[in-house]
């Protein structure tokens, strides 16, 4: 694949070909401020400090409405080959990590435990029919397909079906939707419901979704006149979790304030990361193996400062030959978290990608 998808319910975004890529995502921003560069599409890595794939497409469309594929050909047969870590392995590193967060003496309050699975195809999996699933059983998702080359991945693509905005920009207008706090959904509706109260009523959840909604209230404050804030969080579901959400609304002081810089602003945000920012950020990094683009963030952004970014949460990286896929899926963790209850969030979170494969995920 050798272009950019960025399917969400309000348009769809395509571009293809590589005009100037950009590995560091300042280089960017200052083509757009330049006049160099109309249009910049690409992922950021979660890891700030790592390359970006970044890049002026040749051609770019923008189309009104979602993205209805047609009638899609079925994918290659689908198989986990492993778990990294194992699940024992992933359960130890949480209990950990909760131990550190329970002890008054440091800093950390929340940081973001994740695993991933490794899985091999028995034919080429291409990028846009992976894509074309993906948004058929997710039909309310910002589904996305993103060349990774401009980051020293030459033929690596980031597919995903995120429910999660970072942040959008149109004229002055801001608007964001952070999640963080979930449950996986239930089969029996009553259960289900049952399940979205207690998330509700959850103070570990809660308060977990407070961290992330107070750090961009400090993040924006200084860049957004106005910024409005619900008092509480709201429930949304997709076809796997359910998850605490707030909607946020700003309008820029600035107009020169483009998407991307607000992108970068809030990359990563706590719910990805955890807070403080950068203590979680370096736990994270020496704790696990590298994330690659997991929990990075995929979006554009025109000449005119308006874009749209998403969090590259529920993705996966997949070959260079199409041959074998790498799905990821983290957790935050405070200290009332409960180890176990956290691997099968990940497990839960696992299943919107390898599910749209037909992947199952071994039992523990």
């Amino acid at each position: 694949m050798d272009g950019f998808l960025l399917a969400q319910p309000g348009g769809v975004v395509r571009a293809s070909g590589s005009r100037i890529a950009f590995d560091e995502a300042p280089r960017a921003v200052a083509a757009l401020r330049e006049g160099t560069a109309e249009l910049v599409v690409g992922a950021l890595p979660f890891d700030p400090r790592r390359p970006a794939a970044l890049n002026v497409p040749e051609r770019a469309q923008h189309t009104a409405g979602p993205w209805r594929p047609a009638a899609l050909p079925a994918l290659p047969s689908v198989s986990v080959v492993a778990e990294l870590p194992d699940p024992a392995e992933h359960v130890a590193r949480v209990t950990k990590l909760i131990e550190q967060l329970q002890d008054p003496g440091q800093r950390l309050r929340k940081v973001v435990a994740a695993r991933s699975i490794l899985a091999e195809a028995d034919g080429v999996l291409d990028p846009e029919l992976v894509a074309g699933h993906l948004i058929t059983r997710h039909p309310h998702a910002n589904v996305f397909a993103v060349d990774l080359t401009p980051a020293g991945r030459a033929g690596v693509v980031l597919v995903g079906a995120t429910p999660e905005v970072l942040v959008a920009r149109h004229g002055d207008t801001v608007t964001l939707r952070p999640l963080a706090g979930t449950l996986p959904r239930l089969a029996d509706p009553r259960a289900d419901a049952a399940q979205a109260r207690e998330l509700l009523a959850s103070n570990k959840n809660r308060d977990e979704h407070a961290f992330v909604v107070e750090w961009i209230r400090e993040i924006l404050s200084p860049v957004c006149a106005e910024l409005s804030i619900p008092d509480g969080p709201e429930l949304i579901n997709t076809h796997e979790v359910w998850h605490l959400a707030t909607p946020i609304n700003g309008r820029l002081r600035d107009p020169a304030t483009t998407a991307l810089d607000l992108a970068l602003l809030l990359h990563p945000t706590p719910a990805v990361c955890g807070t403080p920012t950068d203590l979680a950020l370096d736990t994270i990094t020496h704790m696990e193996e590298d994330r690659g683009f997991y929990g990075g963030a995929v979006g554009w952004c025109d000449s005119d400062g308006d874009g749209e970014w998403v969090v590259a949460i529920r993705s996966a990286e997949l070959s260079a030959d199409g041959r074998s896929v790498r799905a990821f899926a983290g957790g935050g963790i405070v200290a009332a978290s409960d180890p176990h209850a956290e691997l099968d969030e990940t497990t839960a979170k696992l299943r919107t990608l390898l599910g749209s494969l037909h992947c199952a995920i071994p039992e523990r």
